[in-house]
């Protein structure tokens, strides 16, 4: 099997592109290298990995690389932290619009005349921000109001494109919505603003790396954006794209949502209090809070039982096995300047 990959450098395509190829697939990649730079990933020299430096908004690029494609996952978008979500309002609304209109173009055109079978859309939780439905369920999307963010309405949109393209071209889809992804290969962001949090620069606004640069930092007491009592669910990125792979597999997922999760809800001031013990094991906890940004939702607490129950997906690691991985690796981008 064939799989095209938009955004196959960027963090959850790191992780996405790895786990395909750990099941054999053949794997072409589209990356513009417009977020991190002209980065290099371990598979780059996998004989089952083609990657062509690009924009998935050149359609008629889309189009040839589709050739031969059994599927389409389109990961692509300008993405970073919620300091973007204001400062790059309107500039997330439209480049992700010109990404989806090129990539749906390019699928249907590819479904029509090639061999793609189905396109795998990776939405955002995003879409729920408005809810006050906890745990929310796959379809709340449409019974809430609409997100206030610029960032998660597009998502919204990109889950319609994938309706509209399903309902007048026939082309099957499956939509991805993924919670909090933790992991390493997240660097400051080539449009991140220099944003202080204390006496120390915030990473991207991602809150795991931004807590565990700040501790490694000596940053005492701990910076923490708001109250902290903000509820998230950190999923591990190589659980996520076991989970991505299994939808994109599964003819159960056809033409279906699915939210992809860990079940376990934390908030930031615990996972903050984690990471500190496993920097400073000796040290008291202590944290102020800082005025939060304005997009700061204050829950996000996913339903998982449909994506265990149409793919059997559970996440295998845990925050702190994650933890344990991602704090060496933080700490080496402090020194290697990356973060």
């Amino acid at each position: 099997m064939k799989i095209l990959v938009t955004g196959s450098h960027g963090f959850i395509g790191g992780y996405v592109v790895e786990e395909f190829l750990k099941q054999d697939w053949e794997v072409v990649g589209i990356d513009n290298f417009s977020k991190y730079g002209n980065i290099t990933k371990s598979y780059d020299k996998n004989p089952k990995f083609k990657l062509v430096e690009g924009d998935a908004k050149d359609v008629g690029l889309m189009k040839k690389m589709l050739l031969g494609c059994d599927h389409l996952l389109a990961g692509a978008a300008m993405i970073g932290g919620i300091s973007l979500f204001h400062e790059y309002a309107y500039d997330l609304l439209a480049e992700n619009e010109r990404i989806m209109a090129s990539t749906f173009d390019a699928a249907i055109d590819a479904h029509k005349n090639s061999k793609l079978k189905k396109i795998t859309v990776m939405s955002s939780s995003m879409v729920f921000e408005s809810t006050a439905l906890y745990p929310t369920p796959e379809g709340e999307q449409l019974k809430c109001p609409p997100p206030l963010s610029t960032y998660g309405f597009q998502k919204l949109a990109c889950e319609y494109f994938a309706k509209g393209a399903q309902e007048q071209y026939k082309l099957p889809y499956t939509i991805i919505r993924p919670f909090n992804c933790i992991g390493t290969g997240e660097q400051r962001a080539l449009c991140d603003k220099e944003i202080m949090s204390g006496n120390v620069k915030l990473a991207m606004s991602h809150v795991v790396p931004d807590l565990v640069q700040k501790i490694l930092k000596g940053q005492d007491p701990l910076h923490i954006l708001g109250s902290g009592k903000q509820i998230r669910h950190y999923t591990y990125g190589g659980d996520l794209a076991r989970g991505i792979r299994l939808a994109v597999e599964s003819k159960k997922a056809l033409n279906q949502d699915i939210n992809l999760s860990t079940p376990v809800s934390t908030t930031v001031l615990e996972l903050a209090e984690v990471i500190w013990k496993k920097i400073n094991p000796d040290k008291p906890f202590k944290y102020v809070s800082d005025k939060p940004f304005q997009y700061d939702v204050q829950k996000r607490i996913p339903d998982t039982t449909k994506a265990e129950k149409l793919l059997g997906f559970k996440t295998k690691v845990s925050l702190s096995e994650a933890l344990d991985e991602i704090i060496p690796w933080v700490a080496e981008q402090i020194k290697l300047g990356n973060i």
